[in-house]
């Protein structure tokens, strides 16, 4: 894990926090510069958020019609004088930037908890295919793309939490830009429409490569049309996790950065919110 001493040292110097991204990644609004953030920019490292908020704009599957709840439990000012605010949600566990654990899939494989963090902390690769897939809603990112990355930037490293830019994400929180449609409920599911990973790809990942997990920024590994599932099923019998809905992709390079993937650490889940960052040193 030698990838990660450059890290480790940041982290170390204080907790990390979302900074400046090198293209469009969000800024902060407003008000000082963060401790933390000040502490990596010192040792010349930029944290780059990839996460989308939780709120009701949260896209999740379109059978889930309940989304992310947020309900106020207290907030103002206490008979003791001081000022209290704390709130509840409630969501399922797919939605949003999150994790898909290998048990969502297959039997007796990780769950949410059980994911060792060698698996969730690694080097970044992004595979940009937002050319291919901007005329192709259905498009499946293949063996050849993974070729064309290699062949640029040589082979995949071991270890490497591979992403998959297709350029979906910059739609966020759009339902139909996203997913295809704004429907939602059962009669949403035909009409799905958005890019994902074809699963021969995922089984040369698994079978030729050496990879700690895979990420994209639409809703699912597989594509919005698949009804088996493949690649999500291929992925996690080999105990591969996958993020999904992950954000801001275009403000990463194609190599050369750290991810770090914090899920909520459900027990016994079979996914959960996800927040991941970048670091680029």
């Amino acid at each position: 894990m030698r990838h990660l001493a450059p890290l480790v040292a940041v982290l170390l110097c204080t907790a990390c926090a979302s900074s400046t991204a090198p293209r469009s990644a969000p800024t902060s609004a407003g008000g000082p510069e963060p401790a933390a953030a000040s502490a990596v920019a010192d040792r010349g490292a930029t944290v780059v958020d990839l996460t989308h908020p939780f709120d009701r704009d949260t896209i999740y599957w379109p059978t889930d019609t309940q989304g992310f709840v947020l309900e106020t439990v207290s907030q103002g000012m206490t008979d003791k004088g001081y000022y209290y605010e704390a709130h509840r949600f409630a969501a399922a566990e797919h939605g949003g930037t999150h994790i898909d654990a290998p048990i969502h899939f297959a039997e007796g494989r990780w769950t949410v908890d059980e994911i060792p963090l060698e698996r969730l902390i690694g080097p970044g690769v992004v595979v940009d295919v937002t050319a291919a897939a901007a005329d192709n809603r259905d498009y499946l990112v293949g063996v050849a793309d993974f070729e064309r990355w290699e062949a640029a930037h040589g082979r995949l490293p071991d270890g490497a939490i591979v992403l998959l830019d297709t350029g979906y994400g910059r739609g966020w929180p759009d339902r139909a830009a996203v997913l295809g449609t704004a429907l939602r409920g059962e009669q949403a599911i035909p009409e799905l429409h958005f890019p994902g990973l074809d699963p021969a790809a995922a089984r040369w990942l698994v079978e030729e490569r050496s990879i700690a997990a895979v990420g994209l920024d639409t809703p699912s590994i597989d594509y919005g049309q698949s009804t088996l599932f493949e690649s999500h099923r291929t992925l996690f019998a080999a105990n591969v996790p996958a993020f999904e809905n992950v954000a801001h992709l275009e403000a990463l390079p194609a190599d050369g950065f750290t991810v770090v993937a914090l899920p909520m650490k459900i027990a016994g889940g079979s996914g959960g919110p996800l927040r991941i960052v970048a670091v680029m040193e």
